[in-house]
C-alpha cells in the first residue's frame, strides 16, 4: 500500500470506522483545497531550479487541520521545504557544535553556575544549577557532563530525567505550594538554547500550572464532561487509526501530530514515574536525529502536579512534545506572525514523520 499523505486527510478520515470517524470528528476539522497563481515569464528558469517544475507553483494543494478541542491548528504545504533560506551571514555550521564548545562556558559547572538556596543536586551524568536570570521563582538548569548536546544516550537521559525529577520534588519540598513541574530542552540556537552547552530546564510553577498546560487541562476537562471519554485517549485513539501513531513495549506511546506547532513534531504519552520513559524516548530522540536530520529541537515535559491540587487532574498523562526548529546555519528565524498570531504553518508531512518514528520501535 502507497504511504499516505498529509493532503489525503480528507480520505483518510472517511474511511475509518464509525466510532474512529467519530472521534475524529469530535477532535479535528479537515480541508484540503486547491489555490493557482501565475509567474512571469522571467520566473521561470528559477522557479523550476528550486521548485522543481513550473506546474508544481502554478498550483499548489494546501491541507488545513484544526483541534476544534484546543484550539491548535495548522496548515500544510509541502513546497514551502523548498523554500531557498538564506544562511547566516557568519557561515554558522549547520554542525559545527565542536567549534562552538571550544570556548565552552561551563566547562565547569561548579564554578560557572550559581546553585539553589538548597545546594546542588548531581547525577553520573549531570548536575543541577540555579538559573541566574531566573523566569520564575523556582527556575534551575540539569547541565550535562558531556558537553556536546546530540551526544546523548539512553543511560545519560534517563540520568538527566530523574535528576530533574528529584529537583522537582526538592523545591515542593522546600515550598509546598510550588508543585506545577514543567522541564524543557531547547537544544543548541535555533531552538533558543543561549549556551550550546548540553542542558536542560527546569521549573515549578505556585498558584496554577503554566497557562498553556493549564489550557490544556481545562480543554480536556470540557472534553470529558461533553462526550464522556478521555481526551488524551481519543486523541492517541485518533493518530493510531490514521497510521500516525507510533509505540513500543516499554511504556511510551507516540504520535506525529496532526496539528504541529512546527516541523515535525511528535506527542508522547508518557509513563509513570515520566522518567521511567528514558529508554524508549532516547531511541526517538535518536532517530528524530540521525535519520529526520533535526539538529536544533525544543523538548518539552507536561506533567500533572507533584500534589493534589484545587483543580481537576485526573485522567491528565505525563506529556512530551517535541519539534524540529529547522538548520543550524539558517539565518531565516522558523517563526514569524503566523505561528505567534494566527495558525502553525508546516512543510513536513505528519505521515512521513510518522512512519520514520516507527522503524525505530519496530
Amino acid at each position: 500500500m502507497a504511504q499516505r499523505s498529509i493532503v489525503d486527510i480528507e480520505a483518510a478520515a472517511d474511511a475509518l470506522p464509525p466510532d474512529a470517524r467519530a472521534r475524529f470528528d469530535r477532535i479535528y476539522r479537515a480541508a484540503v483545497y486547491e489555490t493557482e497563481l501565475r509567474a512571469p515569464a522571467e520566473m521561470v528558469p528559477w522557479i523550476e531550479r528550486t521548485f522543481g517544475s513550473l506546474a508544481a507553483v502554478r498550483r499548489q494543494r494546501i491541507v488545513r487541520v484544526d483541534n476544534l478541542v484546543t484550539g491548535e491548528g495548522a496548515l500544510f504545504n509541502s513546497l514551502r521545504a523548498l523554500r531557498p533560506v538564506q544562511a547566516a551571514p557568519d557561515g554558522a555550521g549547520a554542525d559545527d557544535v565542536a567549534r562552538a564548545l571550544e570556548d565552552d562556558p561551563w566547562a565547569d559547572p561548579y564554578t560557572a553556575t550559581p546553585e539553589d538556596a538548597f545546594g546542588r543536586l548531581q547525577s553520573a551524568h549531570g548536575v543541577t544549577a540555579a538559573n541566574v536570570a531566573r523566569y520564575d521563582g523556582a527556575h534551575s538548569l540539569v547541565i550535562f557532563n558531556e558537553a556536546d548536546p546530540l551526544a546523548f544516550d539512553d543511560a545519560a537521559l534517563a540520568a538527566h530525567l530523574e535528576l530533574a525529577q528529584r529537583w522537582f520534588e526538592r523545591v515542593w519540598q522546600e515550598d509546598p505550594s510550588a508543585c506545577y513541574p514543567f522541564l524543557m530542552w531547547n537544544c543548541l540556537w535555533r531552538a533558543g538554547g543561549s549556551i550550546v552547552h548540553g542542558h536542560m530546564q527546569a521549573a515549578v510553577a505556585r498558584g496554577g500550572h503554566y497557562a498553556k498546560i493549564e489550557r490544556l487541562r481545562a480543554d480536556a476537562e470540557r472534553y470529558r464532561a461533553a462526550h464522556g471519554a478521555s481526551y488524551f485517549d481519543d486523541l492517541f485513539d485518533v493518530h493510531r487509526a490514521l497510521g500516525l501513531r507510533f509505540a513500543g513495549a516499554d511504556g511510551l506511546e507516540g504520535a506525529a501530530h496532526l496539528t504541529p506547532l512546527k516541523e515535525k513534531e511528535l506527542i508522547f504519552r508518557l509513563p509513570v514515574p515520566f522518567a521511567a520513559a528514558a529508554a524508549p524516548l532516547s531511541r526517538a530522540l535518536r532517530r528524530y536525529v540521525d535519520a529526520l536530520g533535526a539538529r536544533s529541537f525544543n523538548l518539552a515535559l507536561l506533567l500533572p502536579p507533584l500534589a493534589p491540587a484545587p483543580e481537576a487532574w485526573d485522567g491528565f498523562p505525563p506529556l512530551a512534545r517535541l519539534v524540529d526548529r529547522g538548520p543550524l546555519g539558517s539565518r531565516t528565524s522558523d517563526i514569524g506572525g503566523m505561528e505567534l498570531y494566527a495558525q502553525s504553518v508546516a512543510a513536513s508531512d505528519p505521515f512521513a514523520v510518522a512512519a520514520e518514528m516507527a522503524r525505530a520501535f519496530a
